[in-house]
């Protein structure tokens, strides 16, 4: 069986919410040794539509042609693109004959101007979470989750998360076999679960020295074992108490509040992708006891382990 999936793209989009999934579903092709996607990307007029990185793609007019599955893209040009009658009309059209509806980033404002999320749950890069609330007050934002589906649409987090995205549909397609062999093929996970939050601890701290990140490198490798500060220390090359000071003036946390972090982010993972107990998750990810694992989620995530892995579930379900 063929699908067809239509990518709609326009003026200042970002790249990487089109490449990304393409590639996604290109790797599914490859690893199925068929023929079962066939893509095309659109824009309101075709011909070729610049990215906001300058890189120009060929696009076909938007016509009355159904797809089985339409991925909208965000990006600089998103609101302009919103204020598109033609476009808006097209997506709001294209939904009554589309299996599936799906957006990249802060493609979701677009089906949200279609009224497609009226009612619904939905996500989208979390920069941009609180104007999507303000501009359409009847969606459910979860900006938490790298990816969210609601009956037929499918909304995703930034950038990246639409390779998640576009691995969640390859699994629903043509199997939990296929959508892994595609990710070792992209050389991504498979897959990060919806659940997940959509930005990395070690992301967010951003240190500024090697020194620093190689303390947290280590400790991302070792969250199981005691992780004190000298610890930490000797794996920057520094004393204790030259590392405690630019540990807090690189990243604005003291080491162990960080580590917490790291702790309960790995922990998150877990709870969303293992059946193991949350005792045992725990342990693993370095707690000394559930009690102070179910403390440390309540002040970063504001929810018990218990309500992460119930979300998580519900979202596999779906």
């Amino acid at each position: 069986m063929t699908r067809t999936i239509g990518f709609l793209v326009f003026s200042d989009f970002n790249i990487l919410d089109l490449t990304g999934p393409l590639a996604t579903f290109e790797a599914g092709l490859v690893v199925s040794r068929g023929r079962p996607y066939v893509m095309t990307v659109l824009s309101e007029d075709g011909g070729l539509v610049p990215s906001s990185c300058g890189l120009a793609v060929s696009t076909h007019p938007i016509s009355r042609e159904s797809f089985d599955t339409l991925l909208i893209v965000g990006g600089q040009g998103t609101a302009a693109a919103a204020q598109r009658p033609a476009v808006i009309r097209y997506i709001r059209r294209a939904s009554r004959r589309t299996r599936r509806v799906c957006s990249i980033c802060t493609g979701a404002f677009l089906l949200a101007a279609a009224g497609l999320l009226d009612g619904r749950k939905a996500t989208t890069h979390w920069q941009a979470a609180e104007q999507l609330r303000r501009s359409f007050p009847k969606i459910r934002i979860d900006s938490n989750q790298i990816y969210v589906k609601d009956g037929s649409i499918y909304t995703s987090g930034g950038v990246t998360a639409g390779i998640d995205l576009a691995l969640t549909l390859v699994e629903e397609d043509l199997g939990n076999e296929v959508a892994q062999a595609s990710a070792r093929d992209l050389v991504v996970y498979h897959r990060r679960a919806g659940a997940q939050a959509q930005f990395s601890s070690l992301l967010e701290l951003r240190p500024t020295s090697d020194r620093v990140q190689r303390s947290l490198n280590y400790a991302r490798e070792r969250l199981h074992d005691q992780l004190s500060v000298d610890v930490l220390a000797a794996a920057a090359r520094i004393g204790p108490r030259q590392f405690s000071r630019l540990f807090v003036r690189e990243t604005g946390e003291t080491p162990a509040k960080a580590i917490e972090r790291l702790r309960t982010e790995e922990a998150r993972i877990r709870l969303s992708q293992s059946s193991d107990s949350i005792a045992t998750i725990a342990r693993r990810v370095g707690f000394s006891d559930p009690e102070r694992m179910r403390r440390a989620f309540l002040r970063i995530f504001g929810q018990p382990p218990q309500a992460i892995r119930r979300l998580a579930r519900r979202a596999a379900i779906r």
